[in-house]
């Protein structure tokens, strides 16, 4: 099926495109009336997440209402550990919650490498959505990054700290190294499971990189990631390793095409010291809650700062539940507007 908007995929690989690209990260949810209708017909997010008419649905919806470049599937990166023999449960305005921990070797024993054919849901709901979409837009698939999955199966869930996953790097740095290639292992088989259903683009989310110090995360985060993007030569592959700044040159040893840039990042520098890759990011997700004007402001700087190298313009992180639609389509039209007169 040929596309009928492929700017993602071509400022991806870095050739030229007409204007600057543009999707969101969680673009597909909370903050528009339409997700919350079909939300609340369900139980709860898990089964949104594994009905995949309605997860295709709520997909496709942001390429509908906001106009963006591209549609990320529906899904959470926690159906890797789930996969793996670890459920998890999402309670409403805390977030995920796991019953049991991996803490010992003996834990370990009671997962295994997760099986791709036990996210058929999620492959599903991508041959549904690319059906739908009928070559509008590319689809792109994602996953968790190691050192993130990780940290939920130790921690259990969200933290300030994580220490119980960052203890375990210090005390028991073999058994982490196993747990951790276990999970390499299963989000590999996920992502070109993914991109067999038809996603044309994939994002690993590394959201607790910065949470590290320079070497464990050089040790225990990138080492991982590095496997992954080897083992992807079908599509391109974003990297986000939010908070992670210190890295931009180690990244750019990866094999992968795009870096995500948090709105912590300076994109001049990250120009000097990503060289060869596409830079995605990085407007800060609090300018919607200012005026048009102000809005217009911040994106005509994010795009002078990138002005020069291959970009796709996106947030420094996920939008927040409370952002008001109105001005995440404004957003999308002022990228268009004004990187269409470069």
């Amino acid at each position: 099926m040929s596309l009928k908007n492929d700017l993602i995929l071509r400022a991806a690989r870095g050739g030229k495109t007409e204007r600057t690209p543009v999707w969101i990260m969680r673009q597909a949810g909370r903050i528009l009336p339409e997700y919350r209708a079909v939300r609340d017909r369900l139980s709860g997010f898990k089964e949104l997440v594994k009905t995949p008419e309605l997860a295709a649905e709520v997909t496709i919806q942001p390429v509908d209402i906001l106009g963006v470049d591209a549609a990320i599937i529906f899904s959470d990166i926690l159906v890797i550990p789930e996969a793996m023999g670890l459920t998890y449960e999402m309670v409403e305005k805390k977030g995920p919650y796991f019953p049991q921990t991996i803490h010992s070797q003996s834990d370990l024993l009671k997962i295994e490498t997760g099986d791709p054919d036990k996210r058929n849901y999620v492959y599903k709901a991508i041959e549904i959505t690319k059906n739908k979409l009928d070559g509008r837009v590319p689809i792109i698939g994602f996953a968790g990054a190691p050192w993130t999955i990780f940290s939920y199966m130790v921690e259990g869930g969200g933290s300030k700290t994580f220490s119980k996953a960052r203890r375990l790097l210090y005390t028991n740095a073999a058994m982490a190294d196993q747990l951790l290639g276990m999970i390499t292992e299963s989000t590999i088989g996920y992502l070109k499971h993914q991109i067999q259903a038809g996603a044309e683009m994939v994002q690993i989310f590394d959201s607790w990189a910065g949470i590290l110090p320079p070497d464990h995360y050089t040790r225990f985060g990138l080492e991982y990631i590095s496997k992954i993007c080897d083992a992807i030569s079908e599509v391109p592959v974003t990297v986000f390793a939010k908070g992670a700044w210190w890295a931009m040159e180690e990244i750019n040893t990866l094999s992968c095409q795009t870096v995500g840039l948090d709105w912590n990042m300076n994109p001049k520098k990250a120009k000097r010291k990503l060289p060869n890759k596409t830079l995605q990011g990085n407007l800060d997700p609090c300018v919607f809650y200012a005026d048009d004007h102000s809005i217009k402001t911040e994106v005509k700087k994010m795009l002078h700062a990138f002005e020069g190298h291959p970009h796709i313009a996106n947030l420094g992180h996920g939008i927040y539940p409370d952002t008001d639609p109105e001005k995440v389509k404004y957003f999308v039209e002022c990228v268009k507007e004004l990187s269409h007169q470069r």
